[in-house]
């Protein structure tokens, strides 16, 4: 891949965490990208579905595996807005990644901050595409949040 391709997905990713925030979620998005086609879209459904495994990744892991009809998306491209927690990576792991591309580096929460060992040795990991972006709008979220729970 080369990083036009990685911008323009990671801007799919964006839209999507952009929906998450209209609808109150934390804004992240993500897209899984099989050849040069999006396969799968996602964002965060925590609170929509009183979940708190329905990240964003875990909504196109599953979308993917069903469009692919197999589990393993070893051909495959995630791109996610934020860094991804230690259970997305596991979910990540076993889904056999081909790559992963992130945002924002999720400096409490990421999956690099636990064990970097968690994704799959095969997985090339692509980190910081559209980074300053992808992070202000998780930063923008929480800040206008604190805001009105001041208010």
């Amino acid at each position: 891949m080369n990083e036009d391709k990685d911008i323009k997905f990671m801007k799919a990713a964006l839209e999507q965490a952009s929906m998450a925030q209209q609808k109150g979620e934390v804004p992240v998005g993500a897209v899984v990208v099989c050849g040069d086609e999006i396969i799968a879209r996602g964002y965060n459904l925590t609170e929509t579905l009183n979940d708190p495994t329905a990240h964003a990744e875990m909504q196109v892991i599953t979308a993917a595996a069903d469009k692919l009809g197999g589990k393993y998306l070893d051909k495959c491209t995630l791109y996610v807005t934020l860094e991804p927690c230690p259970m997305c990576a596991s979910a990540l792991y076993w889904a056999h990644l081909g790559r992963l591309v992130y945002g924002a580096l999720d400096s409490k929460r990421g999956y690099s901050v636990i064990s970097g060992e968690l994704l799959h040795p095969k997985t090339e990991v692509i980190k910081g595409v559209m980074g300053e972006q992808c992070g202000a709008k998780v930063t923008d979220f929480f800040e206008n949040k604190r805001k009105k729970r001041d208010l």
